[in-house]
């Protein structure tokens, strides 16, 4: 059994996907752009700032169902460029207290909408 997870304080889907599915005690967050939800802009050109964004609708769609970054047990990130990891980095060690969640980083040839970054996460009730 599976139920769809959306929340209008993300961005929504710009594809035939959802924001999040929850199975088995398990949330699946899709991939979140820097897309500020209001604007439906990224928030600038800098690794920072999106990363920033990316991980504020995260914690949207987590809220969406009681859950918080405690519950992510997993991170995959998406960069358009490696030499943004050390950027990225310094955000993403802030999104976290006590342990951090296993993590996957790649350097990938594009993103949609040209962004820097993406995130996905599994979170765990």
């Amino acid at each position: 059994m599976k139920k769809v997870i959306a929340t209008e304080n993300a961005p929504a889907a710009i594809g035939p996907y959802s924001q999040a599915i929850e199975a088995n005690g398990f949330v699946f967050v899709s991939g979140q752009l820097p897309v500020d939800p209001a604007t439906g802009d990224f928030p600038a050109e800098d690794i920072r700032e999106q990363t920033t964004q990316s991980f504020k609708n995260i914690k949207a769609i987590l809220d969406e169902v009681g859950l918080t970054m405690d519950n992510i047990v997993k991170v995959t990130v998406f960069l358009n460029d490696i030499a943004n990891f050390a950027g990225m980095n310094e955000v993403y060690e802030t999104q976290f207290t006590g342990t951090f969640p296993a993590r996957s980083a790649f350097a990938v040839r594009d993103l949609p909408k040209g962004a820097m970054v993406e995130i996905e996460v599994i979170a765990a009730r």
